[in-house]
């Protein structure tokens, strides 16, 4: 007698995947603007780009992932931030190119399926291709049981946008005595969640309140990283941006240095902000070194303009009047 195997008894089972695409056709649908061509169900996803207004269009492209900010996700059974996470961030790596975005697509992998956690990760990619204006045309749903624990998951995405080829933002133009602004962060964005968890490694620390947040640890911990599509444009369209950082993994230098010319280098004041609770919080409590905090972490610090210094005041009342709170925290050497 040999016993029968089943894909299911191994672990995947497909009728629940199918359940869950029937439950988030309606979801993805609602992101698509008239240039989708196709819906979900086949094999590829089709996009017809409107480029009448762009003279000699470029496509822009970028791929990224939420790092392990979803373990948290997973341990308070949170899953409906991790998305707009994703979106915000590759995103916001385009639009600092000059782009604007066009199409989005998601990657998802587990150890099992649960149909309700899948549905509110793509709310959240819904919510966050809505707030950017593009489209999430196509995924991929994974369940592979043995490469993740059960109750693992992994989630990332792909984005394309398009600019025109005399406004791609590059350094060429950045020069010695030019202004770094920075654009305040609302928190830790999708980085340096390793540290975190091993600061915080219990539930009950994660769930404690602190008055200076005025909520729980993991409430901060799981605020959605911060979109600057709109202040990108908007700045692009009324100043002479010469260069934009998107400050991720490798923290203020890190990330600057790759957009100014390599005869060039920062000089950062690190006074010139109130550097936010949650940064001193996590560097008392787990006694990290400063140069670690800096080399992980924004530190308040979500988005880097570069200008000429003779236009700093006026685009800092730019910004103002558009609600960003700014500091000037440096210039180039």
């Amino acid at each position: 007698m040999y016993m029968s195997i089943s894909y299911k008894s191994s672990g995947v089972n497909i009728k629940k995947a199918d359940d869950f695409v029937h439950r988030i056709k309606p979801l993805v649908k609602s992101t698509f603007s008239k240039s989708v061509l196709s819906g979900i169900g086949n094999f590829g996803a089709f996009f017809k780009p409107d480029l009448k207004k762009f003279k000699n269009p470029v496509l822009v492209s970028s791929v990224d992932g939420v790092g392990t900010k979803i373990k948290l996700a997973a341990m308070f059974n949170r899953f409906d931030t991790v998305g707009e996470d994703l979106v915000n961030h590759c995103t916001n790596d385009i639009a600092v190119c000059g782009a604007v975005p066009l199409f989005f697509l998601d990657y998802y992998a587990m150890g099992k399926l649960n149909t309700q956690n899948a549905v509110d990760i793509v709310k959240g990619l819904t919510r966050g291709s809505k707030n950017n204006n593009l489209s999430l045309i196509g995924g991929e749903t994974a369940e592979m049981p043995g490469l993740y624990d059960e109750n693992d998951f992994d989630l990332a995405g792909a984005i394309v946008g398009v600019v025109d080829k005399h406004k791609v933002v590059n350094y060429s133009k950045v020069k010695k005595g030019d202004v770094l602004i920075g654009l305040k962060s609302n928190g830790l964005h999708t980085n340096g969640y390793s540290l975190v968890r091993k600061v915080f490694d219990t539930k009950v620390k994660l769930n404690k309140f602190y008055p200076e947040l005025k909520h729980k640890l993991i409430d901060e911990f799981l605020k959605v990283h911060k979109s600057y599509l709109k202040i990108i444009q908007s700045s692009l369209s009324k100043f002479n941006i010469k260069s934009i950082s998107h400050i991720t993994g490798g923290g203020i230098v890190g990330n600057t240095s790759r957009v100014i010319p390599t005869n060039t280098s920062l000089s950062i004041d690190w006074n010139s902000w109130e550097r936010p609770f949650i940064f001193d919080l996590i560097q008392k409590k787990g006694n990290v070194p400063e140069n670690d905090m800096r080399r992980t972490f924004n530190l308040g610090i979500g988005l880097i303009f570069i200008v000429s210094k003779n236009e700093s005041d006026n685009f800092k009342s730019f910004l103002s009047k558009n609600k960003e709170e700014s500091y000037i925290i440096g210039h180039i050497k």
